[in-house]
């Protein structure tokens, strides 16, 4: 076994060539630190840490894991808040030729504890803190063999367990030790990370991603957004949500800057760091777009911003035209993606004022289409689910082959596969996508199918509302009820009243909640979106 390990790999080289270029998602790194050692790639709480400090502590590391018995394919769990540790560790653990599984550091025990045993991961990347809380359960991860520790050890007992612990900081820090890159063991089809995602059960699924599918992605995205060397882009979204990860990935691939935030709980803060770095890059959701357009922007310069995105789901027309108003030299993106393939759509920044409620049309080198429930095409104006064609397409979920083969089904030719999405579209005669909603989360009451989509933005057209999120209520007699759910902003007197009379004006009577709760904010997941279960609930 190790023998055949030792004949696939080959000696990494400071300059890939052409063949070889960006072909496993650590050759961004790689390449970059090559190319450019001395120039700041990530800047945390005023440290600002160079291509060459990223690259050389990542090869310490994967020299540590490897050493202590990672191999090629493992699974490696990190589980931490954003900080520079969890960037050098997914590339350490890429380096190895293993698999990274970032974990929101707000992941309670037992879940983190049924991802470490679902995923049987060898390492865990974490503080003392996390580790003492796992302590006195070693017993029920057989698998876990390696324990790194982020910051002050203090005492973790690890006696008895057979588990290997070892202090991040040494690695990081010690020049002494190894920071050449590993062999390369990889191949673009091998995974690259487990991306767990909630699952219909309750229980979180792996979402499995090849580096060829986290390459493929990078790749498209950067060329619409037209990603740039000087580009300086702020991250204050988890890394542990795809989103937030591929900002670090895809500066990384083109050499850019990335101002890393530890999470948005202090608004101000950030933007301040922002205005300070002259950030050009503004990666947003729905609910920070929320947050920002509540606040005296004018207070912060940050007349170098470039560009805006949003994904995780879609802007409200409303905030679009908001953020139009408040950035009018800023290109925004209306974005639409899942875990399971990225990103799947971008709209022209240049169509945005004519079609703000799109969600553009297929990102490059992809190809979508709507089906019907017979799996029948549908053209112009028809609504159906979104069906993915691409190589960012997941190989599948973490041995669970039930549910993949639910998103997963035969394409129209012979040798693949597609994504069936499980959301509804339509599109217009010149095939932009205008997102109707999740399967999952249409309102059928009165004999109607209903998009809570159309009626939120209706709701977010009047004054007083800051977020709105509408869902569908059992009901006796009408089979369901419609109910909307409103934050206000601060100030507004805004009323059920109010709400029911602007509904009444704008929308079908059909439409019209019959129930509006108010609440002083909407609960959220662990990504950003609104938490439409938690609101059923």
């Amino acid at each position: 076994m190790e023998q055949s390990r030792l004949l696939a790999c080959k000696p990494a080289s400071p300059l890939l060539s052409k063949s070889e270029e960006q072909l496993q998602l650590e050759s961004f790194l790689e390449e970059s630190a090559c190319r450019f050692p001395e120039k700041t790639a990530l800047i945390f709480e005023r440290q600002r840490f160079t291509y060459r400090d990223i690259e050389e502590s990542a090869n310490r590391l994967a020299h540590a894991m490897i050493e202590r018995g990672l191999r090629r394919g493992d699974r490696a769990v990190i589980w931490l808040y954003n900080s520079p540790e969890v960037v050098i560790a997914l590339f350490a653990v890429l380096k190895a030729g293993a698999v990274f599984v970032v974990l929101n550091p707000t992941t309670k025990w037992k879940k983190v504890q049924y991802i470490l045993n679902n995923s049987r991961a060898r390492a865990l990347v974490t503080d003392a803190h996390n580790a003492r809380v796992l302590g006195g359960h070693w017993s029920s991860m057989p698998h876990l063999d390696m324990i790194f520790i982020a910051g002050d050890m203090g005492t973790i007992d690890l006696e008895g367990t057979g588990k290997v612990q070892s202090r991040l900081s040494a690695h990081f820090h010690d020049r002494t030790s190894l920071s050449s890159p590993p062999q390369k063991c990889a191949i673009d089809i091998d995974l690259a990370a487990l991306l767990y995602t909630s699952g219909s059960t309750g229980k979180p699924k792996g979402v499995m991603m090849t580096h060829l599918n986290m390459v493929s992605a990078a790749a498209s995205i950067t060329t619409y957004l037209e990603s740039a060397f000087d580009d300086i882009i702020l991250n204050f979204l988890p890394l542990s949500f795809d989103y937030g990860l591929y900002q670090v990935l895809m500066a990384f691939k083109v050499g850019a800057t990335v101002l890393l935030e530890r999470c948005f709980t202090f608004p101000h803060r950030v933007l301040e760091s922002a205005a300070r770095e002259r950030i050009t890059g503004l990666p947003i959701v729905p609910t920070s777009a929320a947050v920002l357009l509540q606040m005296e922007l004018s207070r912060y310069d940050l007349s170098s911003l470039r560009y805006i995105t949003n994904t995780a789901a879609a802007l409200p027309t409303e905030h679009v035209r908001r953020l139009r108003e408040v950035f009018p030299k800023a290109r925004l993106f209306s974005m639409y993606g899942l875990t399971e393939c990225k990103r799947v759509s971008y709209l022209d920044p240049e169509m945005i004022d004519a079609r703000p409620a799109s969600v553009g049309r297929s990102m490059p080198n992809e190809e979508v289409y709507l089906v019907d429930e017979d799996g029948r095409r549908l053209g112009p104006g028809e609504t159906g689910e979104l069906v993915v064609r691409g190589s960012n397409v997941m190989k599948g979920y973490w041995e669970d082959p039930v549910e993949t083969a639910k998103r997963l089904r035969p394409g129209p030719y012979p040798w693949e596969q597609v994504f069936y999405t499980g959301d509804l579209f339509r599109t217009d005669a010149e095939g932009y996508l205008y997102f109707v909603g999740r399967k999952d989360d249409m309102i059928k009451s009165r004999g109607e199918k209903i998009s809570p989509r159309e009626i939120e933005d209706v709701l977010y057209s009047l004054d007083g509302v800051a977020e709105v999120a509408v869902v569908g209520v059992p009901d006796p007699v009408l089979g369901q009820a419609i109910k909307a759910c409103i934050a206000r902003l601060a100030g507004s007197s805004l009323t059920e009243r109010d709400v029911l009379r602007h509904c009444a004006r704008e929308l079908e009577n059909f439409m019209v909640p019959t129930m509006v709760e108010f609440r002083d904010h909407l609960p959220t997941t662990s990504t950003g979106k609104i938490s439409r279960r938690e609101i059923r609930q």
